[in-house]
């Protein structure tokens, strides 16, 4: 793939979500390390879109199972066929879940069985309104000590973190999508504390990204 950035496009299987993907897949995987639990557990995906970061990390946790999800269900067929070539047997099969729409939200019915629920590069072109369907999400289905990560560009309570970033959020506006732009991450704290979850850690990441975790208040 060339490493020339492809012009902006939000859609799951454009080339720009893969171009942006194999430049964060690797930084993400070394949290990951760190975080995830050495014993057999299940973890999830919100948003995984073509299925290309759970499908490069699940070869590297062979001793978890993991569960992509995403509203679109066009991505599915792209989801298990990457499963299938990279012979990713501890990956499910996909499941409809839309932020959005809170019929879907506990449609595994896996009540506090995950240990890990992630999310990766979906705040800027999503509306903060679906951080509460997150936030439920994970307060329904994660264990008492598991963690909800987060992974993208955010705004720091009101106040951009680089002037890169505010030039990334200021092209995401030139398209004229309201939802489009980076969000606040005390936006994200508010909606967490509605369902009993705080900011735990905020990890600085490479190209000014962030990953934060969140867990259940203690």
């Amino acid at each position: 793939m060339s490493q020339e950035r492809p012009p902006l496009d939000p859609h799951p299987l454009s080339e720009y979500v893969a171009w942006a993907g194999s430049r964060n897949r690797e930084p993400i995987l070394g949290v990951l390390k760190e975080k995830l639990p050495a014993q057999p557990a299940r973890v999830m995906e919100l948003a995984s879109g073509s299925g290309m970061h759970v499908n490069f990390f699940a070869p590297h946790f062979e001793h978890l199972h993991f569960h992509p999800t995403d509203k679109d269900i066009e991505v599915f067929d792209n989801i298990k066929k990457l499963a299938v070539d990279h012979s990713n047997d501890n990956i499910a099969d996909p499941v409809h879940l839309d932020l959005t729409n809170p019929d879907t939200w506990f449609t595994l019915e896996k009540k506090n069985e995950f240990s890990a629920i992630f999310c990766i590069n979906i705040f800027q072109v999503a509306p903060i309104s679906i951080a509460d369907g997150m936030m439920a999400c994970a307060e329904h289905l994660l264990t008492s000590d598991g963690f909800l990560m987060i992974y993208g560009p955010f705004r720091m309570r009101g106040d951009f973190t680089t002037e890169s970033n505010k030039e990334f959020h200021d092209t995401l506006a030139g398209y004229g999508v309201p939802e489009w732009g980076l969000k606040d991450v005390a936006d994200l704290e508010a909606a967490a504390l509605k369902h009993g979850l705080e900011l735990k850690e905020h990890i600085d990441m490479p190209a000014n990204n962030f990953c934060l975790i969140f867990g259940r208040k203690k």
